[in-house]
C-alpha cells in the first residue's frame, strides 16, 4: 500500500487565509557545476561567486564551496556557510566566497504541510515530497525547492574539507575528508532541491534529493546524508513547497 495512504496532513497556508490557491511556476531553479565533473574529472575550481546573489531577496541555496573546503546554505538570502579549521567547525555568513557547485532558487512564499506520522526514512521523505507537489501542480520533471522544519530522530551530517591535489573522488571519501557525525533528537531546517532529472549534476545517482541541514541552535549547519524520523513522536514535521499566487 503506498505510503500516502498512511499521512494526514494538516495544510497551512503560510501566504494568505483562504483556500483557493495556486502553484505558479514562476520560481525558477538554477545549477552551477556538477557532481559528474567533480567525480570523475577532479574538476573542484569555482563556477559560481556567491556575490552574484548577494543583492537578491528571498534566496536559498546550497553547494559546496570552491575547492571542496566547506559548505554553502543560504536560507531566505541569509547565510549560513561553515568550513574545517583543524577540529574546529567555522560558519561564515557572508557572500565573499565562490562555489563548485551552487544550486539555487528565489521563492517568495511557501506552503505548508505538517507531516503527523508514518515517514521514517530518507526514501519515504523523498517519496512524499513528490507527492504533495505533483499534488499541488508542480511539474516534477523540472526541479523545485522545499523545505523542512522540526526534530529528526536522528541525522548523519558532513562538512567536507577535501585535500588539495587529491584527485580520487568518492562521496564516503568526501564524506571522511572534513567533519562529520551523527546526531539525535535534534530541532532542524532542512533545504533541500528535488529533481529527476538531474542525477549526477546536483543530486547523486541514487536519489532525486539533494539536501542540506541546519540545527535550530545554529551550531551546526552541512550536508545531510541519511536521516530516521520518529513516526511515533507527538512532535511533527512541516514540509515547505514553493507558493506563488
Amino acid at each position: 500500500m503506498k505510503l500516502l495512504f498512511y499521512l494526514i496532513f494538516v495544510i497551512t497556508l503560510t501566504s494568505c487565509n483562504n483556500n483557493d490557491y495556486k502553484i505558479s511556476p514562476s520560481f525558477v531553479v538554477k545549477n552551477k557545476g556538477s557532481l559528474k565533473n567533480i567525480m570523475l574529472k577532479g574538476d573542484v575550481s569555482a563556477k559560481a561567486n556567491l556575490k552574484d546573489l548577494e543583492k537578491k531577496e528571498h534566496i536559498y541555496a546550497l553547494g559546496t564551496l570552491e575547492n571542496l573546503k566547506g559548505e554553502i546554505l543560504i536560507l531566505d538570502s541569509k547565510v549560513f556557510n561553515t568550513y574545517v579549521d583543524g577540529s574546529n567547525l567555522i560558519f561564515d555568513d557572508t557572500y565573499n566566497t565562490n562555489a563548485s557547485l551552487l544550486v539555487y532558487a528565489n521563492v517568495e512564499s511557501w506552503l505548508s504541510y505538517r507531516l503527523i506520522k508514518e515517514i521514517t526514512t530518507y526514501q519515504d521523505l523523498e517519496y512524499l515530497v513528490e507527492e504533495i507537489a505533483r499534488q499541488n501542480g508542480i511539474d516534477i520533471t523540472k526541479p523545485f525547492p522545499f523545505l523542512i522544519e522540526g526534530k529528526l530522530k536522528s541525522f548523519d551530517w558532513h562538512v567536507i574539507n577535501w585535500k588539495d591535489g587529491d584527485e580520487e573522488h568518492s562521496h564516503k571519501r568526501h564524506i571522511n575528508s572534513g567533519l562529520h557525525g551523527t546526531l539525535e533528537n535534534q530541532e532542524v531546517l532542512l533545504l533541500g532541491f528535488y529533481s529527476n532529472s538531474h542525477h549526477t549534476i546536483f543530486t547523486h545517482h541514487t536519489t532525486n534529493m539533494h539536501i542540506h541541514v541546519k540545527t535550530k541552535d545554529n551550531l551546526l549547519a552541512g550536508h545531510l546524508d541519511d536521516l530516521t524520523i520518529d513516526s511515533k513522536s507527538e512532535s511533527y514535521l512541516t514540509l515547505k513547497i514553493p507558493y506563488n499566487e
